[in-house]
């Protein structure tokens, strides 16, 4: 997909959106698991709190009973990440009692790092324990009045915590990365199926240029209905104007032609007088520039027709019969080799002119044999049309370089013994002009003048 494209644009937003939205969920998701882990992890240790809290608070038992009904294996195993401690703070030296996984160590103290209380008294936080170990710690302090006052703590090992924690990024963190995967396909779908109708009015729109269709034939959906609406509308009108411009042209060259006539037929009927010879010339230069550029006008106004296909093939060979036909006194052979899959981008009588214009001249010059080729090039470039080229080939005298320029300028002949108003070339090159193709004159291998157009094909 091109980056100034719809598609492209539509799915990198919709892209973006989705990896914006999945990575906030996945922060929240995370938090809250975090949270939720925590507050598992705290109800456990506020439980083992509670206990020593009731064995503190109940200083009659005998000392070798007191703190042993935990249930907890851990507080035994020494340095096991789970600790509790009791500390007495009314008195000048501190009277600690601490689990056995404790030994000598001591924990640290939260009111000491100015962590606040809860509203059920304790306070809560991480601290670093023995031998470097991350432990969440809870810890309250209990007055007893005349019995004293305590300071209750109890830590758990907080790697079960981010361990928790971080295998449940890992599961959503591919649950996402999936996730994402099939957005991101579902959105491309979304994005193809979407534009789908855009892409069959594109083609439907080459269709009529190539002169596949005639119209935007179907249904399409209600938001580019109007389109192809105005787009038949638009070419109803094109079609509209040209013929209305062909009407025109061709009654304007009636109206001159008949002028021209009267003034032609007073001149002639003077006789050799002077003036009058004068006023035949010119009116010869009058009916010539009158006819060339009514005859431009007239292409002009077909070009604009959309959808105007011609099969290459099938007129070549017909012209090839006529010209057989006019030039048969002259014995000359006419060997044609056209490719059936040839189209030209433009009307069938404009195309007779110009190739029968090259092969008309090719058989009043040639010896004997006359070679029509015709192909198509496909474009290097992507986008780029194909080109259609035809070379016209005779076995005549050919001609020099600078005969050949003067041979393509409008009006310009190089013998007055062959019949002919010398426009044909002229002609040709204007055609070729505004169809945006290109006309050309050189050696041809056969040994006389080669003709070539390069014409816009299908």
């Amino acid at each position: 997909m091109r980056a100034s494209s719809l598609a492209t644009r539509l799915f990198l937003s919709a892209t973006a959106w989705v990896v914006v939205i999945l990575a906030i969920t996945g922060f929240i998701l995370s938090s809250v698991y975090r949270d939720a882990t925590e507050r598992a992890f705290d109800r456990r240790l506020n439980l083992y709190l509670r206990n020593l809290v009731a064995e503190v608070a109940t200083p009659d038992e005998p000392p070798d009973r007191q703190f042993q009904s935990l249930g907890e294996p851990l507080f035994e195993l020494p340095l096991s990440g789970w600790y509790w401690q009791i500390t007495r703070t009314d008195t000048e030296k501190a009277d600690t009692r601490a689990s056995r996984s404790l030994w000598d160590k001591k924990l640290p103290k939260l009111d000491e790092r100015s962590t606040d209380l809860t509203a059920a008294g304790v306070r809560l936080g991480y601290v670093d324990g023995p031998e470097g170990q991350d432990l969440r710690m809870v810890e309250r302090p209990v007055d007893l009045g005349a019995d004293g006052k305590y300071l209750v703590s109890v830590a758990g090992d907080a790697t079960e915590i981010f361990d928790e924690t971080r295998t449940f990024d890992y599961y959503l963190g591919g649950t996402f990365v999936a996730l994402s995967i099939v957005l991101l396909l579902t959105t491309i779908f979304q994005v193809r199926f979407g534009l789908a109708p855009l892409k069959r009015i594109s083609d439907s729109i080459a269709d009529i240029r190539s002169g596949r269709a005639e119209r935007l034939e179907g249904e399409f959906p209600v938001e580019i209905a109007p389109l192809a609406r105005e787009t038949n509308a638009l070419i109803d009108a094109n079609r509209e104007i040209v013929e209305r411009a062909r009407t025109h042209v061709g009654n304007l060259a009636h109206a001159i032609k008949t002028p021209l006539s009267v003034i032609v037929n007073e001149a002639t009927a003077h006789g050799a007088d002077p003036f009058a010879t004068k006023i035949l010339e010119q009116a010869d230069v009058m009916r010539d520039q009158v006819a060339h550029h009514l005859e431009r006008a007239r292409i002009a106004a077909r070009l604009t027709i959309v959808g105007t296909v011609t099969e290459v093939a099938p007129t070549i060979e017909a012209l090839r019969r006529t010209m057989e036909k006019i030039h048969r006194g002259r014995g000359v052979a006419i060997e044609v080799e056209a490719d059936p899959q040839a189209k030209f981008r433009g009307e069938r009588q404009d195309f007779e002119e110009m190739v029968g214009n090259l092969v008309d001249n090719a058989c009043k010059w040639a010896a004997s044999r006359v070679y029509i080729e015709a192909r198509m090039e496909r474009p290097a470039g992507p986008g780029a049309p194909p080109i259609l080229r035809v070379t016209v080939d005779d076995d005549g005298r050919g001609l020099s370089a600078a005969e050949r320029a003067q041979a393509s300028r409008r009006g310009q002949r190089l013998d007055e013994s062959k019949p002919g108003s010398g426009l044909g070339l002229s002609i040709v090159v204007e055609l070729a002009s505004l169809y945006g193709g290109s006309f050309s004159l050189g050696n041809a291998p056969i040994g006389g003048l080669r003709a070539e157009l390069a014409l816009p094909g299908v």
